[in-house]
């Protein structure tokens, strides 16, 4: 089936007459996640994101599915709690995408924190988790293991559990859930505005495709509620509907931008994320292993007003993660021509807008919150791992507009619901797989596995070079995953794009991907090189090094 085939298909829910139950606005974790619970209690639910699935935060986060054990220590207990009982949850539910990972903490003589704080925060952290993960390290026993890390003045080293995953497959998992309990979702569709009614109650909005560049359709769609779960441009919407009534509207969002650096494993050979605070201002920073390279992790600096373009890390970021790491590790001498890939995301960090005497980024709440305004529901803040919690916030949030029955609400508030299905593939070339592929394949698509196989090249079943990815998956996503640019193929289907040379663009890799998009979504050599250079330039631009 060609490219214009499958977008037309995508688009044909929107010919539906009767209002939607619920319109979602954000093609995030967060939407996925509203869709979901949504679906799942028998709603009628559209979801649209106007770039692609994931493009914004969700792509871009550090990967981690983690407990928050910096509540703790400034005292708030219940958001360690409920992430911490989220992240076990994932881990149970999503083995293969959702991933236990290590963390140490090094301790040096004079250094904060030392030993015995951070030890008993990780009592208390695995005594929510009900098990035991800490483990503390002398110095000899840390070093015969951490050879390469600096050694003067080191005390011994602190180990924690937490969790890593791929965000955007994340988001593409939870969807496909979604679309299963008959939830619809669209991605290139931007809401250009509210609809409302002579009440000024927010009824729908207008959808345009954005598709292509020349694309003039437009959709006009009606919902009993629309939630706008658009995390970081969540007050554009807002303001919106506050404008319908002749509200006044106080900017809620601070746009905090944090920023990785991809470096090899043979450049910086580790097996567990390393934790410990930069020299420079004492804010904690992350080493950690993700997808057969070294990631390094994260800055949190005020980011700009927001427009609908991407974003880049700056060249004060890469020598503040450059210097980071090489304040921890002995001889190793990373600089600019290490790195393989760069990406940075925006998270919307709830504000009270302050009078000029804010906190810094790092010491704002990481809480969520949800406003409705003239029965447009609003989401933002909030955390990847408790994704799920969220949603049931806006749920609930949802029933001051909805009608909803005892059977779509009665489990609103429990926490027996599994978010994900995984059922055994049937398929017969799942048996011919490695183990660690058939549990990466399983996390990674669930209900979709055996789709994935039946399409499958024989040849398909290789690994790209190095990376975990498989061809396979690279076809299935062009076939199924509404794949309209090359960047959703290379940037969030897969992650090719940040862990390979030249963001995937070598000749004989380049060469494959060619042939398979001329398969699966009919593109010709124009179409081809088109899409050639629009990805190289954006990678080149957002996701390489900025000019020096």
């Amino acid at each position: 089936m060609n490219q214009n085939k499958q977008r037309q298909q995508a688009l044909a829910p929107l010919t539906k007459s009767e209002p939607w139950d619920m319109l979602i606005i954000g093609g995030g974790i967060t939407g996925a996640g509203i869709a979901r619970e949504a679906a799942r209690r028998g709603l009628s639910v559209l979801l649209i994101e106007q770039k692609d699935f994931a493009w914004g935060t969700s792509s871009r986060s550090s990967k981690m599915v983690h407990g928050g054990l910096r509540y703790i220590a400034s005292g708030d207990y219940k958001t360690t709690l409920l992430s911490v009982r989220e992240r076990e949850r994932l881990l149970d539910e999503a083995s293969g995408l959702v991933n236990e990972m290590h963390y140490v903490m090094p301790h040096y003589k004079g250094k904060f924190p030392p030993p015995w704080i951070f030890n008993t925060l990780l009592r208390v952290y695995d005594k929510i988790a009900g098990k035991r993960y800490f483990k503390y390290f002398k110095k000899d026993a840390f070093l015969r293991l951490n050879p390469n890390i600096k050694q003067d003045k080191f005390l011994g080293a602190s180990q924690f559990s937490d969790a890593i995953t791929d965000d955007s497959r994340l988001v593409m998992r939870v969807l496909d859930e979604a679309v299963h309990d008959g939830a619809q979702a669209i991605n290139y569709l931007k809401a250009e505005s509210l609809l409302t009614n002579e009440q000024g109650l927010v009824v729908g909005a207008m959808l345009k495709d954005t598709a292509s560049n020349n694309s003039n359709q437009t959709f006009d769609i009606h919902a009993k509620v629309v939630v706008s779960a658009t995390g970081a441009w969540a007050d554009t919407l807002r303001r919106q509907a506050r404008a319908q009534s002749g509200h006044s509207f106080h900017q809620q969002i601070r746009p905090s931008r944090g920023s990785h650096l991809v470096v090899s494993q043979e450049r910086l050979p580790i097996q567990q994320a390393y934790t410990f605070l930069h020299p420079a201002d004492k804010r904690a920073v992350f080493v950690f292993p993700w997808e057969n390279r070294t990631v390094l992790g994260t800055t949190d600096l005020d980011h700009p007003p927001l427009n609908d373009q991407e974003v880049g890390i700056t060249n004060e970021e890469v020598d503040y993660l450059l210097d980071a790491t090489n304040s921890l590790f002995n001889e190793t001498g990373l600089n600019r021509e290490d790195v393989i890939s760069t990406w940075a995301g925006v998270r919307p960090l709830i504000s009270d807008g302050g009078d000029g005497k804010r906190v810094s980024p790092s010491k704002e709440k990481r809480d969520h919150s949800v406003w409705l305004d003239n029965n447009l529901v609003t989401v933002s803040g909030g955390k990847l791992t408790t994704f799920r919690l969220i949603a049931l916030d806006v749920l609930a949030k949802c029933q001051e507009v909805l009608d909803l029955d005892d059977s779509a609400t009665q489990n609103l508030k429990t926490n027996s619901d599994q978010v994900f299905n995984n059922p055994t593939p049937t398929h017969a070339k799942f048996a011919t797989l490695p183990k660690l592929l058939q549990q990466r394949l399983q996390g990674f698509y669930g209900l979709q596995l055996d789709n994935l196989l039946a399409l499958a090249h024989d040849d398909d079943l290789a690994y790209v070079t190095d990376s975990n990815t498989i061809w396979a998956e690279i076809r299935f996503a062009a076939r199924y995953e509404q794949v309209i640019h090359l960047d959703d193929l290379l940037l969030r289907r897969t992650r090719l794009g940040l862990i390979l040379p030249h963001g995937a663009m070598t000749p004989l890799i380049s060469a494959r991907l060619k042939q398979i998009c001329q398969q699966e979504l009919g593109w010709n050599e124009q179409k081809w090189q088109q899409e050639v250079a629009r990805y190289s330039e954006l990678w080149q631009r957002y996701y390489h090094l900025p000019a020096a």
